[in-house]
């Protein structure tokens, strides 16, 4: 399958240099141990939680904050708010700036959703990270330097997928964000061998096509 990227739109990013204590701990970081914040909003919260993991692999920086908007980047408060603000913090402005610089680095080149139909009406988020950071094995109870398959679509589409995944390929469930999500989409993360999760991956990707291509399927003689 050669499918059509749809590159994530970086919607605005600021450092604070030397951020109010009250405020550090509001977003979830360390004053004892944090001083500068480095802010992000994308168009794409799926890949932006990636491009943040990469940014923990580059420089000395935790993800004290990131969350999806409700309903998505069509229904953001304003135009720059996007689909996701996500937040680093690290105990000088330099290692913020090295962290933004990866995560730039990562949403312009690696991380992004793909149209899987000739209207680009349907978005699927078939990503693999051969190498997980600090913040994403965290969160899905892995080691950092472990592979893991990152699966989104919207529901109908993802469900067919992250099956066919789990029958096709050497992996195993790690979580499941059943719809509605924030944005009302689904997503999975398995994990397994790299091989593997690049199986995975393709096999999602290709269950996700196909139903987009043919909805109703055998139910009505599709």
């Amino acid at each position: 399958m050669i499918l059509q990227p749809l590159p994530p739109r970086i919607l605005s990013v600021r450092r604070i240099p030397n951020a109010d204590p009250a405020l550090l701990a509001a977003y979830g970081a360390d004053p004892k141990r944090h001083r500068s914040l480095g802010l992000v909003t994308v168009d794409q919260d799926d890949p932006t939680y990636v491009a943040l993991d990469e940014a923990t692999k580059h420089a000395n920086v935790d993800v004290v904050f990131a969350k999806s908007f409700y309903a998505g980047a069509r229904h953001a408060s304003g135009p720059l708010a996007g689909e996701i603000l996500g937040v680093l913090a690290a105990a000088d402005p330099e290692e913020i700036d090295e962290g933004i610089r990866a995560l730039v680095r990562c949403l312009e080149s690696d991380a992004c959703f793909y149209a899987a139909d000739e209207s680009k009406q349907t978005a699927v988020f078939p990503h693999v990270i051969a190498s997980l950071g600090h913040y994403l094995s965290a969160q899905a109870g892995l080691s950092p330097g472990e592979a893991m398959a990152y699966l989104v679509a919207p529901p109908m589409e993802a469900t067919v997928g992250f099956d066919m995944a789990l029958k096709t390929a050497n992996v195993r469930s790690i979580k499941f964000f059943p719809p509605p999500t924030e944005t009302n989409f689904a997503a999975a993360w398995l994990t397994g061998p790299l091989e593997s999760c690049e199986a995975a991956a393709l096999s999602f990707c290709e269950a996700v096509v196909r139903v987009a291509a043919n909805p109703k399927g055998e139910v009505w003689g599709g």
